[in-house]
Protein backbone atom coordinates (compact mmCIF):
# COMPACT_ATOMS: atom_id res chain seq x y z
CA UNK A 1 0.00 0.00 0.00
CA UNK A 2 1.34 3.61 -0.83
CA UNK A 3 1.48 6.05 1.43
CA UNK A 4 1.43 9.92 1.93
CA UNK A 5 2.04 11.95 4.47
CA UNK A 6 0.72 15.28 5.04
CA UNK A 7 2.91 17.45 7.43
CA UNK A 8 0.96 20.61 8.18
CA UNK A 9 2.50 23.51 10.21
CA UNK A 10 0.26 26.19 11.17
CA UNK A 11 -0.08 28.09 14.56
CA UNK A 12 -3.54 27.48 14.77
CA UNK A 13 -5.48 25.44 12.35
CA UNK A 14 -8.58 26.15 14.25
CA UNK A 15 -8.56 30.05 13.20
CA UNK A 16 -7.17 29.33 9.56
CA UNK A 17 -9.90 28.94 6.39
CA UNK A 18 -7.88 28.08 3.66
CA UNK A 19 -5.13 25.52 5.56
CA UNK A 20 -8.11 23.50 7.47
CA UNK A 21 -10.06 23.59 4.13
CA UNK A 22 -7.22 21.78 2.46
CA UNK A 23 -6.16 19.45 5.25
CA UNK A 24 -9.95 18.44 5.43
CA UNK A 25 -10.38 17.66 1.57
CA UNK A 26 -6.57 16.26 1.71
CA UNK A 27 -7.49 13.99 4.81
CA UNK A 28 -10.27 12.26 2.69
CA UNK A 29 -8.02 11.04 0.25
CA UNK A 30 -6.94 7.18 0.53
CA UNK A 31 -3.93 5.90 1.90
CA UNK A 32 -3.08 9.99 3.03
CA UNK A 33 -2.46 11.23 6.86
CA UNK A 34 -2.16 14.48 7.60
CA UNK A 35 -0.27 15.60 10.79
CA UNK A 36 -0.90 18.45 12.53
CA UNK A 37 3.26 19.41 13.59
CA UNK A 38 1.95 21.97 15.67
CA UNK A 39 -0.17 20.34 17.89
CA UNK A 40 2.16 17.92 18.43
CA UNK A 41 4.43 20.47 19.81
CA UNK A 42 2.64 23.53 21.12
CA UNK A 43 5.80 24.77 22.57
CA UNK A 44 7.88 24.76 19.26
CA UNK A 45 10.66 22.91 20.80
CA UNK A 46 11.82 19.21 19.05
CA UNK A 47 14.28 16.94 20.75
CA UNK A 48 16.96 15.98 18.32
CA UNK A 49 16.80 12.62 19.70
CA UNK A 50 13.47 12.03 21.37
CA UNK A 51 10.85 13.85 18.96
CA UNK A 52 13.15 13.60 16.13
CA UNK A 53 13.77 10.13 16.24
CA UNK A 54 9.62 9.55 16.50
CA UNK A 55 9.40 11.79 13.05
CA UNK A 56 12.16 10.14 11.26
CA UNK A 57 10.38 7.10 11.60
CA UNK A 58 7.03 8.73 10.58
CA UNK A 59 9.05 9.97 7.05
CA UNK A 60 10.58 6.62 6.40
CA UNK A 61 7.25 4.91 6.21
CA UNK A 62 5.69 7.26 3.72
CA UNK A 63 6.39 6.82 0.11
CA UNK A 64 5.67 10.56 -0.56
CA UNK A 65 6.06 13.57 1.87
CA UNK A 66 4.19 16.64 1.55
CA UNK A 67 4.74 20.08 3.28
CA UNK A 68 1.94 22.42 4.33
CA UNK A 69 1.69 25.74 5.87
CA UNK A 70 1.21 29.38 5.02
CA UNK A 71 4.05 31.48 3.54
CA UNK A 72 4.94 33.99 6.53
CA UNK A 73 7.43 37.13 5.60
CA UNK A 74 8.76 35.25 2.54
CA UNK A 75 9.51 32.56 4.55
CA UNK A 76 8.00 28.97 6.89
CA UNK A 77 6.49 28.98 10.13
CA UNK A 78 8.89 28.99 12.89
CA UNK A 79 7.51 25.46 13.70
CA UNK A 80 8.71 24.06 10.19
CA UNK A 81 12.37 25.58 10.87
CA UNK A 82 12.44 23.71 14.26
CA UNK A 83 11.53 20.54 12.85
CA UNK A 84 13.78 20.76 9.83
CA UNK A 85 16.62 21.94 12.43
CA UNK A 86 15.45 18.87 14.68
CA UNK A 87 14.49 16.28 12.42
CA UNK A 88 16.68 16.73 8.78
CA UNK A 89 19.68 17.40 11.33
CA UNK A 90 19.06 14.39 13.32
CA UNK A 91 18.76 12.12 10.19
CA UNK A 92 21.34 13.62 7.53
CA UNK A 93 24.17 14.28 9.88
CA UNK A 94 23.98 12.44 12.84
CA UNK A 95 22.28 8.62 11.61
CA UNK A 96 23.01 9.27 8.04
CA UNK A 97 23.23 5.97 7.20
CA UNK A 98 20.32 4.70 9.68
CA UNK A 99 17.77 7.71 8.38
CA UNK A 100 19.12 10.02 6.59
CA UNK A 101 20.15 6.98 3.50
CA UNK A 102 16.72 5.35 3.30
CA UNK A 103 14.82 9.02 3.54
CA UNK A 104 16.83 9.98 0.16
CA UNK A 105 14.65 8.89 -2.92
CA UNK A 106 11.31 9.99 -1.28
CA UNK A 107 9.21 12.31 -3.13
CA UNK A 108 8.82 15.73 -1.66
CA UNK A 109 5.70 18.44 -2.37
CA UNK A 110 5.13 22.04 -0.91
CA UNK A 111 1.49 23.02 -0.05
CA UNK A 112 1.23 26.63 0.49
CA UNK A 113 -1.00 29.31 0.98
CA UNK A 114 0.03 32.57 0.55
CA UNK A 115 -2.44 36.17 1.50
CA UNK A 116 -1.37 38.28 -1.48
CA UNK A 117 -2.32 37.88 -5.03
CA UNK A 118 -0.11 35.60 -7.40
CA UNK A 119 0.69 38.59 -9.67
CA UNK A 120 2.52 40.61 -6.24
CA UNK A 121 5.08 37.74 -6.10
CA UNK A 122 6.84 38.64 -9.39
CA UNK A 123 9.55 41.31 -10.28
CA UNK A 124 7.59 43.67 -10.73
CA UNK A 125 5.36 42.96 -7.97
CA UNK A 126 5.11 44.04 -4.35
CA UNK A 127 6.74 41.47 -3.40
CA UNK A 128 9.62 41.81 -5.93
CA UNK A 129 10.42 38.16 -5.74
CA UNK A 130 8.26 35.18 -7.16
CA UNK A 131 6.51 32.15 -4.95
CA UNK A 132 9.25 29.66 -6.43
CA UNK A 133 12.09 32.06 -5.12
CA UNK A 134 10.52 32.22 -1.58
CA UNK A 135 10.56 28.19 -2.29
CA UNK A 136 14.01 28.25 -3.00
CA UNK A 137 15.56 27.00 0.56
CA UNK A 138 12.87 24.68 0.52
CA UNK A 139 13.94 23.33 -2.52
CA UNK A 140 17.72 23.51 -1.54
CA UNK A 141 17.02 21.14 1.54
CA UNK A 142 14.94 18.76 -0.81
CA UNK A 143 18.10 18.73 -2.85
CA UNK A 144 20.56 18.42 -0.06
CA UNK A 145 18.51 15.48 1.12
CA UNK A 146 17.98 13.67 -2.06
CA UNK A 147 14.14 14.19 -1.85
CA UNK A 148 13.24 14.53 -5.69
CA UNK A 149 11.21 18.41 -5.71
CA UNK A 150 7.36 17.89 -7.18
CA UNK A 151 5.84 21.15 -8.07
CA UNK A 152 4.55 23.03 -5.09
CA UNK A 153 0.51 23.83 -4.43
CA UNK A 154 -0.23 27.67 -3.83
CA UNK A 155 -3.14 28.88 -3.28
CA UNK A 156 -3.00 32.88 -3.42
CA UNK A 157 -5.03 35.66 -1.17
CA UNK A 158 -5.89 33.02 1.00
CA UNK A 159 -7.11 34.19 3.84
CA UNK A 160 -9.82 36.71 1.45
CA UNK A 161 -11.20 33.24 0.09
CA UNK A 162 -15.17 33.18 0.36
CA UNK A 163 -17.05 29.33 0.71
CA UNK A 164 -16.97 28.73 -3.17
CA UNK A 165 -13.16 29.74 -3.29
CA UNK A 166 -12.38 27.50 -0.67
CA UNK A 167 -14.27 24.64 -2.15
CA UNK A 168 -12.35 25.57 -5.00
CA UNK A 169 -9.17 25.61 -3.59
CA UNK A 170 -9.12 22.23 -1.63
CA UNK A 171 -10.07 20.42 -4.56
CA UNK A 172 -7.37 22.02 -6.55
CA UNK A 173 -5.66 20.31 -3.47
CA UNK A 174 -6.88 17.35 -3.83
CA UNK A 175 -6.07 17.02 -7.32
CA UNK A 176 -2.63 18.61 -6.81
CA UNK A 177 -1.91 15.38 -4.19
CA UNK A 178 -3.82 12.32 -6.68
CA UNK A 179 -1.20 14.04 -9.60
CA UNK A 180 1.99 13.62 -7.14
CA UNK A 181 0.62 10.48 -6.09
CA UNK A 182 -0.14 9.22 -9.91
CA UNK A 183 3.35 10.52 -10.72
CA UNK A 184 5.49 9.11 -7.85
CA UNK A 185 4.45 5.52 -7.20
CA UNK A 186 5.71 3.56 -4.80
CA UNK A 187 8.59 0.76 -5.10
CA UNK A 188 6.02 -2.00 -4.68
CA UNK A 189 3.68 -0.21 -7.23
CA UNK A 190 6.55 -0.05 -9.63
CA UNK A 191 7.15 -3.91 -8.68
CA UNK A 192 3.50 -4.45 -9.71
CA UNK A 193 3.74 -2.87 -12.93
Amino acid sequence: MSRTIILLFHRNIAKSSANRALRDRAAMIPNVEVVDVQSLYSDGVIDMFTDAGAEAQRLLSADRIVLQFPVQWYSTPALLKSWQDSVLTRMFYIFAEEEGDRLTGTPLMIAATAGNISGAYGLGGANRFTIEEIFTPLRATAHRCGLPWHEPYVVFTADKLDEAGLVEAAEGYANAIETFIAATPSASEQEAE
